[in-house]
């Protein structure tokens, strides 16, 4: 029966990278396993009896009901041009100083990823308009282009991060699953909120480490990163005072973020009702600003819906992949696989992370979460392990992938838009020192995991 639960998880591995809908084959091969083997007597029915349960626990979930608002209000911020607005003005207020557009263009990814959540949108937004004008200053094109990877995928870390609200339900209820296994019906629980907590000091390091590789090219490499010259600054600024111009465009979207994150934060909303307020926010910030039309409004709606109907399709298909390897007992396979390694614990959490890094190459965040977290999880919280510490590793992990070459998503989505100029080999050998930094924040956490756990246990006990 294991083997058969391992043939699974591989014919769909190789299905995924032919690039048919992800959803199609986590049913297909789903199905097709399990009626192979009840002809074979190996695979008991009554499994997908469970499975109109779980389409409606799908549903009905309001954890995952944020992921679609959240969505929205990304895309009313992008589409609007406020995230746009905000390149521009922080470009400025910083273009007096060597590397000024490399911390900008950080600092915007950072407030991007804090309002809007997906990566994709970050990086093809910095690179359509801060690409052209960093190269125009004459940065060169590896440090442009690795500077905008990396601080586009800011938003699989920094709340509220469509990854971390996944995960917090997937570890949520692997968490609750293993209590139960091990009888004790009182559960703890983790909640999306504690992810968005725990995530916010690692997710800080992390900005504060990319900030400070491009101070140290301002001694190094000075000719890599230069200023602007004044007598194009006082073009920029288009006959307003520089501080009226950053209020302008800094001051609504930071308004946005800290009311979002800041009722989730404090325990005043859920991250459902607090996005539902950031919701109502993106489009009066629009409307204030005069940029939003029926048509744009239209577009928002059907990109929203689009996004939200491919994740949530990912979702039920994730559900027949589950019960399925489950009814073979691959999860108990593999838990004795992990748990006959060496080295106690350590060596099989480094296998697995080093697995999800892997995948990360080639599967999308969304699919490693659903497929890969909840087999793995469960083996290591029934070990001990700290769910929340678990879950930040994993964001982490998947936010490095994203930017590791040949197949990092990051590095697709600015290939997409940067000009022939910038060659594929210069986007690569930019991302390399970032990709450093992320692993020396990876090492960081998983040396000091209170980094990710105390202000959790210090806000919610």
């Amino acid at each position: 029966m294991e083997f058969f639960a391992f043939l699974l998880f591989a014919l769909l591995f190789v299905l995924l990278l032919s690039g048919y809908p992800v959803a199609f084959v986590l049913m297909g091969s789903s199905l097709l396993f399990a009626w192979i083997g009840i002809l074979l007597g190996y695979f008991d029915p009554t499994f997908l009896q469970a499975i109109p349960n779980r389409l409606f626990g799908i549903m009905s979930n309001e954890i995952l009901l944020a992921v679609p608002l959240f969505i929205f209000m990304g895309i009313t911020l992008q589409k609007s041009r406020i995230a746009e607005e905000l390149l521009d003005t922080m470009g400025l207020l910083f273009a007096h100083l060597r590397g000024g557009l490399g911390f900008s263009v950080i600092i915007v990814g950072m407030l991007m990823a804090a309002s809007t959540g997906i990566v994709g949108a970050t990086v093809v937004t910095m690179g359509l308009i801060s690409l052209p004008a960093m190269l125009k200053r004459n940065y060169t094109p590896e440090v442009a282009s690795g500077t905008i990877c990396a601080s586009g995928t800011l938003g699989q870390l920094i709340p509220p991060s469509i990854v971390l609200i996944l995960l917090g339900d997937v570890i949520s209820n692997a968490y609750q699953f293993t209590q139960l296994k091990q009888g004790k019906f009182d559960v703890d629980t983790i909640s999306v909120g504690d992810l968005f907590l725990g995530a916010l000091v690692p997710g800080m390091i992390l900005v504060g480490f990319y900030l400070l590789y491009i101070l140290l090219l301002t001694f190094i490499r000075p000719n890599d990163v230069p200023a602007i010259p004044k007598e194009e600054r006082q073009q920029m600024l288009q006959n307003k005072k520089l501080s009226l111009q950053v209020l302008d465009a800094l001051f609504p979207p930071l308004l946005l973020i800290l009311s979002v994150l800041g009722s989730i934060l404090l325990g005043f909303a859920t991250p459902t009702e607090a996005a539902s307020v950031g919701c109502v926010g993106a489009m009066v910030i629009a409307l204030f600003k005069q940029r939003l039309s029926w048509s744009i409004m239209r577009g928002i709606v059907q990109t929203t819906a689009s996004i939200s109907t491919q994740i949530f399709f990912i979702l039920i298909g994730a559900s027949f992949f589950s019960l399925v390897f489950r009814g073979y007992q691959g999860d108990l396979a593999l838990e004795s696989l992990l748990l006959a390694l060496p080295g106690d614990i350590f060596l099989a959490l480094l296998l697995v992370m080093l697995l999800i890094f892997v995948l990360g190459f080639f599967l999308d965040f969304i699919e490693i979460t659903v497929i890969i977290i909840p087999v793995v999880a469960p083996v290591f919280l029934a070990l001990g392990v700290d769910p929340l510490w678990l879950g930040i590793m994993i964001a982490l992990n998947l936010q490095t992938s994203f930017l590791t070459p040949p197949f990092g998503f990051s590095l697709f989505y600015l290939r997409g838009v940067a000009p022939p100029s910038v060659t594929t080999g210069a986007i690569y050998r930019g991302v390399i020192p970032f990709i450093i930094i992320q692993l020396l924040v990876l090492a960081i956490i998983w040396i000091w995991p209170d980094l990710a756990t105390f202000l959790p246990r210090l806000v919610y006990g």
